[in-house]
């Protein structure tokens, strides 16, 4: 493959370098794979600092700034809405936006790929008024109704329930595609230290481990608590621990207090850990719980099976899919479905093993970096074409596997 004549890319996310979300460890990674396979690349941050070449932090108001939260005290909230800044992670993305401007054209960027939705449509309309040449992708994970939808020319689902599923509400273009998140299998796997000394953890106790943003909303962090506590009610000489590792939100500092009051010693709250950490944190466990009934595409599914752990989620076609045969799923909104289905899982070590093999091989084979980045750079080269030739996920076929 003769690189010069790939189009040069920007992956951009606001957040990167000083939110901990999926959405920045997917820019991150995608950036990272595509320098490493010698692709024209940039990753544009907006926070921390540019460390590699490929690098570039873009001024923005972040969202939870002390100037952004002044400015949305003071200005009148129905005018901001109306404006798309009626949020900390509007004005962000806005702000963002109108500096990127200058970097796509100095630096002739033929396509941006972001999560950020604002973001996309922000650039898209730009490119509608000759301002960059830039066209742009929305990899689609952040749940936006099919009316935002249709405004996007370039759209990535991440699975192909989503494109079906918006196709059967009417929200379609034949230049929209499903392709999935990635992990990087090397990196996330069985084999290495854990945390367990310095989370002063038993070497034969039994670990729960979700990673999620800590709040109750969607994550349910909550529901994780109670159902914990109702499996070591059942179980009290039992060795069970749990571990909730993930971002700060606005009801972290509750549910920390609630956890620790229910659980006691048995649990470790690690508040926006490290993610080149994490792959030791993963290697802690024995296994995986996702609590949310409905996701996009949650990276942090792909990190736990790709560290060989069973995975338990709620049943919902999206994450059946991402778990295939490592995962055990059922009603996650069903008091006691989660307890139950952990003692289970627990009563079992054989059983627990087994599935995180096979969870870990089904990861590598459908979610690898490679197979993946692959079809993600014949996306770009077909929207670069604006639409020739046609990648073979683009193909009605394709939204059914």
């Amino acid at each position: 493959m003769n690189v010069r004549h790939d189009p040069k890319i920007a992956i951009a996310a606001t957040g990167l370098g000083h939110v901990a979300r999926g959405i920045e460890a997917w820019a991150a990674d995608l950036g990272k794979a595509l320098n490493a396979r010698g692709h024209r690349v940039i990753l544009c941050k907006g926070g921390g600092d540019a460390v590699e070449p490929y690098e570039r932090r873009i001024s923005c108001w972040q969202r939870n700034a002390p100037r952004t939260r002044r400015l949305l005290k003071i200005l009148p909230g129905r005018l901001f809405w109306r404006l798309g800044l009626g949020s900390g992670y509007d004005v962000e993305q806005t702000t963002f936006a109108l500096a990127l401007l200058k970097h796509l054209r100095r630096e002739q960027v033929d396509v941006l790929h972001v999560q950020d939705p604002r973001l996309a449509m922000l650039v898209q309309r730009a490119r509608g008024l000759g301002l960059v040449r830039t066209r742009t992708i929305l990899a689609h994970g952040t749940e936006e109704p099919t009316s935002f939808l249709n405004k996007i020319d370039y759209l990535q689902h991440l699975a192909p329930w989503h494109l079906q599923d918006c196709r059967e509400a009417g929200a379609w273009k034949p230049q929209w595609t499903a392709i999935p998140n990635f992990i990087d299998t090397d990196t996330f796997n069985p084999a290495g230290p854990s945390l367990r000394e310095e989370l002063n953890i038993p070497t034969d106790a039994t670990v729960i481990l979700t990673a999620a943003a800590l709040k109750r909303q969607h994550k349910r962090i909550d529901y994780l608590i109670e159902e914990f506590g109702v499996l070591i009610r059942r179980a009290p000489s039992s060795p069970l621990y749990l571990i909730v590792a993930g971002g700060w939100e606005r009801d972290t500092e509750e549910l920390v207090r609630l956890g620790t009051s229910r659980l006691g010693d048995r649990v470790r709250f690690l508040v926006r850990f490290p993610r080149e950490r994490m792959a030791d944190l993963y290697r802690t466990a024995n296994v995986f719980a996702l609590c949310s009934l409905k996701e996009m595409m949650p990276i942090a599914l792909l990190e736990a099976t790709a560290s060989g752990l069973p995975c338990v989620i709620n049943r919902h076609p999206v994450l059946e899919w991402m778990a295939g045969p490592g995962g055990t799923s059922i009603d996650m909104a069903a008091p006691g479905a989660l307890a139950s289905a952990l003692q289970s899982l627990v009563a079992e070590p054989g059983r627990m093993t087994e599935l995180g093999r096979r969870a870990r091989q089904y990861c590598i084979e459908n979610f690898s970096r490679d197979r993946v980045v692959d079809r993600i750079v014949e996306y770009y080269r077909y929207v670069v074409a604006d639409g020739s030739p046609e990648p073979c996920e683009l193909r009605p076929e394709a939204a059914r596997s």
